[in-house]
């Protein structure tokens, strides 16, 4: 059994004192006007706006939680899912901003790829999650594994001289930029290609031979991958590791067998890393994994309105029935209420401009990206 993340390490974790922080310089939306004030309640049917398609890890999760919380709940209430999907989860979130009062009728579903394309600064997006209010916020965790018929049976095959080391994913602009910015930390040299469908297609790749390195999430790992590794056709090899109330990498308690990333640095090169490489992998290691799926509200929804979701949250951390139904979905990761760390979920929400440009010009000489304002 995977080892578990306590909720008090997830909140250190957020903790992250990230870098001389800059804000998003993301256009404020054209909101809907406040309706709710303070004692108002929660309606009895909340729109869940889920930016993603149906089926998904996202979609999936959020499916799952919506009527767990509901059900947690003192006062009625349904959630109703409704999917938004393109533009890396641009379109529906967009369409959140622009239409969400703050009376909780509506909620937004985000995850790491929403949460990237803000710090990305992308002039599409007109969602500012520092007007924004988490309500409920789930960790993630991933690893990177390779295929063992190409030769790969562990961290020392991928240094090797002429090691032909081969990735594919979705968007080198989504959860794939944690992937290509530890790739970039360790100095591998990895021939990456995009528009794969999801990471289920990418891992059925390595399998057929068409690539030989894949990350899957945390929960995917265990049921896909796993399998994979007692057949003898693939070699687990590192995690991205988690965020210590230090700011600093650390092992991933839910992979405690893995080395992270800063691991293997330190074992191929004799020190810790360092410079605007790691600051990098550090920063969008924050966003797309420490807080990995959230659902968040308008920023001026009433606490009477909000308390609903925080209590439940407080009430299902420790149902046991809860947990294990959903150890699949929530990747053995706890569930926390937003307003138990909300300032360090702000705070780590945001970019310097030198890791930004950074991030940039990586994609753009390295990936054949150019990110769209850049």
């Amino acid at each position: 059994m995977p080892g578990s993340l306590t909720r008090r390490r997830a909140l250190g974790a957020l903790s992250l004192p990230l870098l001389t922080l800059a804000g998003c310089a993301t256009p404020a939306p054209h909101r809907a006007a406040a309706v709710a004030t303070e004692g108002d309640t929660l309606p009895e049917q909340v729109r869940m706006v889920i930016p993603y398609a149906e089926g998904g890890g996202t979609d999936v999760w959020a499916r799952f939680l919506g009527p767990n919380l509901t059900g947690a709940m003192d006062t009625p209430c349904r959630m109703l899912p409704e999917n938004l999907p393109g533009g890396e989860s641009i379109i529906g979130s967009n369409r959140y901003a622009r239409e969400a009062a703050n009376d909780g009728s509506s909620v937004l579903v985000a995850s790491g790829t929403t949460y990237f394309q803000y710090l990305l600064g992308r002039p599409e997006v007109e969602f500012d999650f520092s007007r924004l209010r988490p309500l409920v916020i789930n960790a993630g965790g991933g690893v990177v594994y390779g295929a063992a018929h190409a030769g790969i049976h562990g961290i020392g095959d991928l240094f090797s001289e002429g090691a032909d080391l081969r990735y594919g994913g979705i968007s080198p602009t989504g959860l794939d930029l944690s992937v290509l910015l530890a790739f970039d930390v360790l100095g591998l040299d990895v021939r990456s290609v995009f528009g794969l469908e999801g990471r289920g297609p990418a891992r059925l790749a390595l399998e057929r031979g068409e690539l030989n390195l894949d990350y899957q999430t945390t929960s995917a790992y265990f049921t896909q991958v796993e399998p994979l590794i007692a057949d003898g056709r693939a070699t687990p090899l590192m995690s991205f590791g988690r965020l210590a109330p230090s700011g600093e990498v650390v092992g991933d308690p839910a992979l405690p067998d893995l080395p992270s990333v800063r691991d293997v640095y330190e074992d191929v090169h004799g020190d810790a890393p360092s410079g605007l490489a790691w600051d990098a992998y550090r920063t969008f290691l924050a966003a797309g994994f420490s807080y990995q799926k959230g659902i968040w509200v308008a920023e001026d929804t009433p606490d009477s309105v909000v308390a609903p979701f925080f209590n439940a949250v407080r009430r299902l951390e420790n149902n046991e029935e809860f947990l294990s139904e959903g150890d699949k979905v929530l990747g053995g990761y706890p569930v926390f209420a937003g307003d138990e760390a909300e300032e360090e979920i702000r705070s780590a929400l945001t970019v310097s401009a030198e890791v930004r440009d950074y991030v940039f010009d990586l994609l753009a000489t390295e990936h054949g990206t150019v990110v769209s304002g850049a």
